[in-house]
Protein backbone atom coordinates (compact mmCIF):
# COMPACT_ATOMS: atom_id res chain seq x y z
CA UNK A 1 0.00 0.00 0.00
CA UNK A 2 1.41 3.21 -0.30
CA UNK A 3 1.76 6.78 1.78
CA UNK A 4 2.34 10.24 0.43
CA UNK A 5 3.98 13.10 2.88
CA UNK A 6 3.70 16.34 1.83
CA UNK A 7 4.27 19.84 3.24
CA UNK A 8 1.81 22.51 1.36
CA UNK A 9 2.68 26.33 1.62
CA UNK A 10 4.10 27.55 5.07
CA UNK A 11 7.29 27.75 3.84
CA UNK A 12 9.59 30.46 2.56
CA UNK A 13 11.48 28.77 0.03
CA UNK A 14 9.15 25.90 -1.38
CA UNK A 15 4.89 26.19 -2.18
CA UNK A 16 5.12 21.77 -2.23
CA UNK A 17 7.60 19.86 -1.08
CA UNK A 18 6.52 15.70 -1.20
CA UNK A 19 8.06 12.19 -0.75
CA UNK A 20 6.28 9.09 -1.56
CA UNK A 21 6.64 5.55 -1.85
CA UNK A 22 4.83 3.25 -4.13
CA UNK A 23 3.84 -0.20 -3.12
CA UNK A 24 3.00 -2.84 -5.19
CA UNK A 25 3.05 -6.77 -6.73
CA UNK A 26 6.99 -7.04 -8.00
CA UNK A 27 5.30 -8.39 -11.25
CA UNK A 28 3.05 -6.04 -11.89
CA UNK A 29 5.12 -4.16 -15.35
CA UNK A 30 5.83 -0.45 -14.56
CA UNK A 31 7.93 2.51 -16.05
CA UNK A 32 10.82 4.49 -14.64
CA UNK A 33 9.64 8.50 -14.09
CA UNK A 34 9.61 9.89 -17.99
CA UNK A 35 7.44 12.51 -19.84
CA UNK A 36 5.33 10.24 -21.75
CA UNK A 37 5.56 9.92 -25.47
CA UNK A 38 1.80 10.07 -26.31
CA UNK A 39 1.29 12.54 -23.13
CA UNK A 40 4.69 14.73 -23.27
CA UNK A 41 3.38 17.20 -20.90
CA UNK A 42 3.23 14.63 -18.50
CA UNK A 43 5.52 13.58 -15.95
CA UNK A 44 5.10 10.77 -14.21
CA UNK A 45 5.71 6.23 -13.70
CA UNK A 46 3.33 4.78 -15.49
CA UNK A 47 1.77 1.46 -15.11
CA UNK A 48 2.18 -0.58 -17.79
CA UNK A 49 -0.48 -3.36 -17.10
CA UNK A 50 -3.50 -0.10 -17.34
CA UNK A 51 -0.95 2.12 -19.04
CA UNK A 52 -2.56 5.28 -15.97
CA UNK A 53 -0.15 6.48 -13.14
CA UNK A 54 0.02 6.81 -9.51
CA UNK A 55 1.58 9.95 -9.03
CA UNK A 56 2.34 13.00 -11.75
CA UNK A 57 3.35 16.59 -12.33
CA UNK A 58 2.85 18.46 -15.55
CA UNK A 59 4.57 21.02 -17.22
CA UNK A 60 1.58 23.66 -16.73
CA UNK A 61 1.73 22.56 -13.25
CA UNK A 62 -0.80 20.46 -12.41
CA UNK A 63 -0.28 17.86 -9.77
CA UNK A 64 -2.03 14.55 -9.28
CA UNK A 65 -1.61 11.75 -6.83
CA UNK A 66 -3.84 8.15 -5.54
CA UNK A 67 -3.69 5.65 -3.49
CA UNK A 68 -6.02 3.14 -2.83
CA UNK A 69 -8.38 2.62 0.11
CA UNK A 70 -7.40 -0.41 2.13
CA UNK A 71 -10.66 -2.63 2.75
CA UNK A 72 -11.58 -5.70 1.68
CA UNK A 73 -15.12 -4.93 1.29
CA UNK A 74 -13.94 -1.94 -1.42
CA UNK A 75 -11.11 -4.15 -3.20
CA UNK A 76 -13.50 -5.94 -5.51
CA UNK A 77 -12.44 -5.60 -9.27
CA UNK A 78 -13.67 -2.13 -10.48
CA UNK A 79 -14.94 -1.48 -14.05
CA UNK A 80 -12.87 1.79 -14.76
CA UNK A 81 -8.68 1.30 -13.70
CA UNK A 82 -7.74 4.32 -10.70
CA UNK A 83 -4.63 4.55 -12.91
CA UNK A 84 -6.72 7.11 -15.26
CA UNK A 85 -8.00 9.26 -12.42
CA UNK A 86 -4.69 10.92 -12.03
CA UNK A 87 -3.67 10.89 -15.61
CA UNK A 88 -6.80 12.18 -16.67
CA UNK A 89 -6.76 15.52 -14.83
CA UNK A 90 -2.85 15.55 -15.33
CA UNK A 91 -3.76 15.61 -19.59
CA UNK A 92 -7.25 17.75 -19.20
CA UNK A 93 -8.39 21.78 -18.49
CA UNK A 94 -10.67 21.41 -16.19
CA UNK A 95 -10.60 23.22 -13.01
CA UNK A 96 -9.53 21.08 -9.72
CA UNK A 97 -12.78 21.60 -8.41
CA UNK A 98 -14.74 20.81 -11.80
CA UNK A 99 -12.49 17.65 -11.90
CA UNK A 100 -13.01 16.98 -8.43
CA UNK A 101 -16.88 16.76 -8.73
CA UNK A 102 -16.80 14.97 -11.72
CA UNK A 103 -15.10 12.18 -9.95
CA UNK A 104 -17.96 12.20 -6.99
CA UNK A 105 -20.50 11.87 -10.03
CA UNK A 106 -18.67 8.53 -11.37
CA UNK A 107 -17.74 7.05 -7.60
CA UNK A 108 -19.22 3.73 -8.30
CA UNK A 109 -17.05 3.36 -11.23
CA UNK A 110 -13.98 2.70 -8.86
CA UNK A 111 -13.20 0.83 -5.81
CA UNK A 112 -12.12 2.82 -3.06
CA UNK A 113 -9.40 5.52 -3.24
CA UNK A 114 -7.95 9.29 -2.24
CA UNK A 115 -6.79 11.13 -4.65
CA UNK A 116 -5.02 14.81 -4.14
CA UNK A 117 -5.25 17.13 -7.13
CA UNK A 118 -4.37 20.37 -8.00
CA UNK A 119 -1.64 23.01 -8.22
CA UNK A 120 0.83 24.01 -5.66
CA UNK A 121 -1.23 27.39 -5.02
CA UNK A 122 -4.66 25.26 -4.56
CA UNK A 123 -4.27 21.13 -3.73
CA UNK A 124 -7.85 19.70 -2.86
CA UNK A 125 -8.69 16.09 -1.75
CA UNK A 126 -11.32 13.89 -2.14
CA UNK A 127 -12.08 10.08 -1.90
CA UNK A 128 -14.81 7.88 -3.19
CA UNK A 129 -15.73 6.12 -0.01
CA UNK A 130 -16.92 9.11 2.21
CA UNK A 131 -17.19 11.10 -1.35
CA UNK A 132 -16.06 14.42 0.16
CA UNK A 133 -13.91 17.14 -1.29
CA UNK A 134 -11.62 19.55 0.67
CA UNK A 135 -9.61 22.12 0.24
CA UNK A 136 -6.10 21.27 1.52
CA UNK A 137 -4.84 23.92 4.60
CA UNK A 138 -1.11 24.92 4.68
CA UNK A 139 0.92 22.43 6.74
CA UNK A 140 2.04 18.89 7.15
CA UNK A 141 -0.02 16.19 5.59
CA UNK A 142 0.22 12.02 5.51
CA UNK A 143 -2.41 10.12 3.00
CA UNK A 144 -1.93 6.34 3.61
CA UNK A 145 -4.69 3.85 2.27
CA UNK A 146 -6.85 5.02 4.49
CA UNK A 147 -8.52 8.86 4.68
CA UNK A 148 -5.99 12.51 4.79
CA UNK A 149 -4.30 12.23 7.95
CA UNK A 150 -5.95 9.48 9.46
CA UNK A 151 -3.43 8.29 12.15
CA UNK A 152 -2.15 5.39 11.51
CA UNK A 153 1.49 4.78 12.76
CA UNK A 154 3.55 5.16 9.67
CA UNK A 155 1.66 8.44 8.67
CA UNK A 156 2.29 9.79 11.75
CA UNK A 157 5.70 8.89 11.80
CA UNK A 158 6.32 10.35 8.17
CA UNK A 159 4.61 13.76 9.29
CA UNK A 160 6.26 13.91 12.18
CA UNK A 161 9.86 13.46 10.25
CA UNK A 162 8.86 15.51 7.84
CA UNK A 163 7.43 18.52 9.81
CA UNK A 164 11.03 18.32 11.89
CA UNK A 165 12.68 18.18 8.96
CA UNK A 166 10.72 21.53 6.75
CA UNK A 167 11.14 23.42 9.82
CA UNK A 168 14.91 23.39 9.62
CA UNK A 169 15.67 23.53 6.18
CA UNK A 170 15.89 26.57 4.31
CA UNK A 171 16.72 24.55 1.04
CA UNK A 172 15.67 21.10 0.90
CA UNK A 173 18.11 18.10 0.25
CA UNK A 174 16.72 15.46 -1.49
CA UNK A 175 18.36 12.86 0.20
CA UNK A 176 17.18 13.60 3.56
CA UNK A 177 13.66 13.26 2.17
CA UNK A 178 14.69 9.79 0.69
CA UNK A 179 15.95 8.66 4.58
CA UNK A 180 12.44 9.60 5.74
CA UNK A 181 10.99 7.22 2.84
CA UNK A 182 13.55 4.07 3.33
CA UNK A 183 12.48 3.84 6.80
CA UNK A 184 11.93 -0.11 7.49
CA UNK A 185 11.12 -0.57 10.87
CA UNK A 186 7.34 -2.18 11.83
CA UNK A 187 5.12 -0.21 13.97
CA UNK A 188 4.26 -1.64 17.89
CA UNK A 189 1.02 -4.26 17.61
CA UNK A 190 -0.30 -1.91 19.95
CA UNK A 191 -0.77 1.21 17.53
CA UNK A 192 -1.66 -0.78 14.59
CA UNK A 193 -5.21 -0.30 12.84
CA UNK A 194 -7.86 -2.96 11.86
CA UNK A 195 -8.62 -2.62 8.49
CA UNK A 196 -9.64 -6.95 7.99
CA UNK A 197 -6.57 -8.12 6.36
CA UNK A 198 -5.23 -9.74 9.49
CA UNK A 199 -2.45 -8.38 12.68
CA UNK A 200 0.21 -10.23 10.98
CA UNK A 201 -0.28 -8.65 7.65
CA UNK A 202 -1.17 -5.45 8.96
CA UNK A 203 2.08 -5.46 10.78
CA UNK A 204 4.25 -6.39 7.72
CA UNK A 205 2.83 -3.05 6.16
CA UNK A 206 2.78 -0.66 8.99
CA UNK A 207 6.55 0.38 7.98
CA UNK A 208 7.34 3.20 5.21
CA UNK A 209 9.17 0.88 3.52
CA UNK A 210 8.19 -2.31 2.95
CA UNK A 211 9.53 -5.32 1.71
CA UNK A 212 7.81 -9.03 1.59
CA UNK A 213 8.22 -11.76 -0.66
CA UNK A 214 6.05 -10.36 -3.97
CA UNK A 215 5.60 -7.41 -2.53
CA UNK A 216 6.53 -4.11 -1.31
CA UNK A 217 7.72 -0.52 -2.28
CA UNK A 218 8.58 -0.53 -5.73
CA UNK A 219 9.57 3.26 -5.86
CA UNK A 220 10.43 6.58 -3.89
CA UNK A 221 9.30 9.97 -5.22
CA UNK A 222 10.50 13.51 -4.48
CA UNK A 223 8.66 16.37 -5.70
CA UNK A 224 9.74 19.90 -4.73
CA UNK A 225 8.37 23.57 -6.25
CA UNK A 226 9.77 26.42 -4.76
CA UNK A 227 8.36 30.21 -4.82
CA UNK A 228 9.32 30.97 -8.36
CA UNK A 229 7.76 27.78 -9.95
CA UNK A 230 10.71 25.57 -10.82
CA UNK A 231 10.17 22.13 -10.44
CA UNK A 232 12.39 19.41 -9.19
CA UNK A 233 10.67 16.06 -9.89
CA UNK A 234 13.52 12.42 -8.75
CA UNK A 235 12.32 9.24 -8.44
CA UNK A 236 14.34 6.09 -7.03
CA UNK A 237 13.02 2.54 -8.48
CA UNK A 238 13.66 -0.78 -6.62
CA UNK A 239 13.10 -4.24 -6.53
CA UNK A 240 12.26 -6.48 -3.47
CA UNK A 241 14.24 -3.74 -1.81
CA UNK A 242 17.21 -3.53 -3.16
CA UNK A 243 17.64 -0.29 -5.39
CA UNK A 244 17.48 -0.32 -9.29
CA UNK A 245 17.51 3.17 -10.68
CA UNK A 246 16.96 6.88 -10.42
CA UNK A 247 15.73 9.51 -12.52
CA UNK A 248 15.88 13.25 -12.13
CA UNK A 249 14.20 16.06 -13.83
CA UNK A 250 13.79 19.37 -13.20
CA UNK A 251 11.78 22.42 -15.38
CA UNK A 252 10.00 25.86 -14.58
CA UNK A 253 6.03 25.50 -14.71
CA UNK A 254 5.16 26.88 -17.73
CA UNK A 255 2.16 29.69 -17.95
Amino acid sequence: MCLILFHLQEHPTYKLVLAANRDEAYNRPTAKAAFWQDKPTILAGRDLEQMGTWLGMSKDGRFGALTNYRDPAHMKPSKVSRGEIVTNFLNGADSTKSYMQNLSNHKKDYVGYNVLAGTPDELMYYNNIEDTITTIDPGTHGLSNHFLNTPWPKVEKGKKRLSDYISQAKVVVPEELFTILSDSEEAPERLLPDTGIGLELEKRLSSLFIKLPDYGTRCSTILTIDQENNVLFMERTFHAGEFVNEVKYDFQISK
